[in-house]
């Protein structure tokens, strides 16, 4: 019980994380968290594979690795996440990127510069 809440814990964290680095708000939170969840498990999986996994500190390759794992399935992600929610609707100010797709798509054709 306690294994699948630190997956959860962790897996939010590592997606929140790529999420701020990759600058993608568009993606939802419920996305976010499983997309960690497999990135960690991903970055697992290569650290074993490379032989990095367990270190007598604290594992920095292993993370890095799971975080990396993260950016590359929310860069995936997001452009279809985008296109199905439709560019430049709405959304709200991102988590992490200041005021969303409002401020970007505002139209200011109908000021009058006098």
């Amino acid at each position: 019980m306690f294994q699948i809440l630190w997956i959860v814990i962790g897996g939010a964290i590592v997606g929140l994380i790529a999420r701020a680095l990759m600058r993608r708000g568009n993606v939802p939170l419920w996305a976010t968290v499983c997309l960690g969840i497999v990135g960690a498990l991903i970055g697992n999986a290569i650290a074993g594979w490379i032989g990095v996994r367990n270190t007598s500190g604290i594992d920095w390759i292993r993370h890095v690795l799971q975080i990396g794992a993260a950016c590359v399935l929310i860069g995936v992600v997001a452009p279809f996440v985008m296109r199905r929610r439709g560019a430049g609707t709405g959304g709200g100010p991102s988590l992490f990127g200041g005021a969303g797709h409002r401020s970007r798509s505002r139209d200011r054709s109908h000021i009058d510069m006098r």
